[in-house]
């Protein structure tokens, strides 16, 4: 028996699309632990330094924190702190704006680029294990219906 996760709150007099949002968000969940737990375990880095890093490796010209904290959708403070964390292992830099004399920009350093890819190829290898059980037309299936419930929920934004 799997342990008990937020699908659990569902019952059979639960609306439908209930118990489907809470095995949407049960399945979540319980891939991003997994993640989680690898980083630290293979890598000894954590999913929101990771997440900074794969930022900044789509940004090979930086980025600035207002735009990091946008991108990653976490407070400025939060990036500061991981950002200070990187930067003391020298696995970024902050730099000047080229354009904006005030502000700084966030970049990878070779080394944080070299540390990044061989985390973000464990990290694929182990989304793909995650999805193994669904075959390809499963995964087209899932894709198509998550991409159109996700239109509809924007369109319905207030």
């Amino acid at each position: 028996m799997s342990p008990a996760d937020v699908e659990t709150r569902a019952t059979r007099e639960d609306h439908e699309a209930l118990r489907l949002w809470l095995r949407l968000l049960a399945t979540t969940n319980l891939i991003e632990e997994r993640m989680r737990r690898r980083l630290q375990e293979e890598h000894a880095t954590t999913l929101p330094r990771f997440d900074l890093m794969a930022q900044l490796d789509r940004a090979p010209e930086g980025l600035k924190m207002g735009e990091l904290s946008r991108r990653m959708m976490v407070t400025g403070g939060n990036v500061t702190g991981i950002t200070d964390g990187l930067e003391a292992e020298g696995l970024v830099a902050r730099l000047a704006d080229p354009v904006d004399r005030r502000a700084l920009r966030v970049r990878l350093t070779p080394a944080g680029r070299r540390a990044f890819r061989l985390m973000a190829a464990a990290h694929e290898s182990w989304i793909v294990q995650a999805f193994a059980g669904l075959d390809r037309t499963q995964t087209g299936a899932l894709a198509d219906l998550l991409g159109r419930l996700k239109q509809h929920v924007r369109a319905t934004e207030a």
